[in-house]
């Protein structure tokens, strides 16, 4: 793990109890994963990174270079101390930093940055070829007047709480409405229905984090000829879909076969949603590493 310059087994690093990102949830965070040891869309996670950070008045202490180049030092530590990373999932945090007991900026004069790097977990291969089942829960996405969702904040309280309701169902994943019962997204994913051959997605203004995966299955969608539209659906639509996926770094286009109780189409993988797996894992192969 990387700490502020230092880069030392996860038992080793150290954060202060007065780092704000500890007290308050005052900081920001973005999640990576390399394919063929190199991460994915790192450009745009940093350019999030920034504009999550400008939205709380965060300073960002670093260049993309200086991060790259950190990222790349802490991945090669672990494979001195750890093991050789055969692909690595990259967790970064940016907090407000130490500070008095204050909700005022300018006690804390240094953010802290720290970098985890560990093995990337896989998702089974089933969850590709079998499908998962979400659960639409009771938690409501925060309201964007309360905490913009736009904002990938270390405070994922909101989240924790709708996965956890999920849990209780036996879910892979959490569903979750915005304060007009629109569908926004996922407690750690964006969500995507299939209609007649035509891919639907939340819109920015309901109210979700603009997700990177997302943005390029967008793309992806498009260059490969699906008809994507970004506009408001509800529970209903979702039950009547042919077929839904979420996306994410983690998760790549991983179908959803269940919604609750409610079966989604025929209960397997659709064919669009599979044919942009197909898609998506081809351009990883012959694109990465994407900067």
């Amino acid at each position: 793990m990387y700490v502020n310059g230092r880069i030392t087994p996860a038992a080793e690093a150290v954060v202060p109890v007065f780092d704000h990102g500890f007290l308050y949830g005052e900081g920001v965070y973005e999640t990576l994963r390399t394919y063929r040891r190199e991460p994915f869309l790192f450009g745009p996670h940093m350019d999030r990174l920034r504009r999550s950070a400008g939205l709380m008045a965060l300073d960002v202490p670093f260049t993309d270079a200086q991060m790259s180049g950190w990222m790349t030092d802490t991945m090669a530590a672990h494979d001195r101390l750890m093991g050789v990373l055969p692909e690595a999932y990259i967790r970064i945090l940016l907090t407000r930093g130490v500070g008095a007991l204050t909700y005022n900026p300018a006690a804390c004069p240094t953010p802290t940055v720290v970098i985890i790097v560990k093995t990337f977990p896989a998702p089974p291969d089933r969850t590709f070829t079998e499908g998962i089942a979400v659960a639409l829960v009771d938690v409501r996405r925060n309201h964007p007047d309360a905490l913009n969702p736009t904002i990938k904040s270390n405070n994922l309280l909101n989240n924790a709480l709708a996965m956890q309701e999920a849990l209780r169902h036996h879910a892979d994943e959490a569903l979750m409405q915005n304060h007009d019962g629109h569908i926004v997204e996922c407690s750690q994913s964006n969500f995507f229905i299939v209609s007649g051959g035509r891919l639907r997605t939340a819109p920015l203004a309901d109210g979700l984090l603009p997700g990177i995966t997302r943005q390029f299955v967008i793309e992806l969608a498009r260059d490969t000829g699906v008809a994507t539209d970004e506009a408001s659906f509800g529970p209903e639509e979702v039950y009547r879909a042919d077929e839904a996926f979420i996306t994410g770094t983690t998760r790549e286009v991983t179908p959803v076969v269940r919604v609750g109780t409610r079966v989604i189409g025929t209960g397997a993988p659709g064919t669009v949603t599979r044919r942009l797996l197909e898609a998506f894992r081809r351009r990883v192969g012959a694109s990465a590493p994407y900067s």
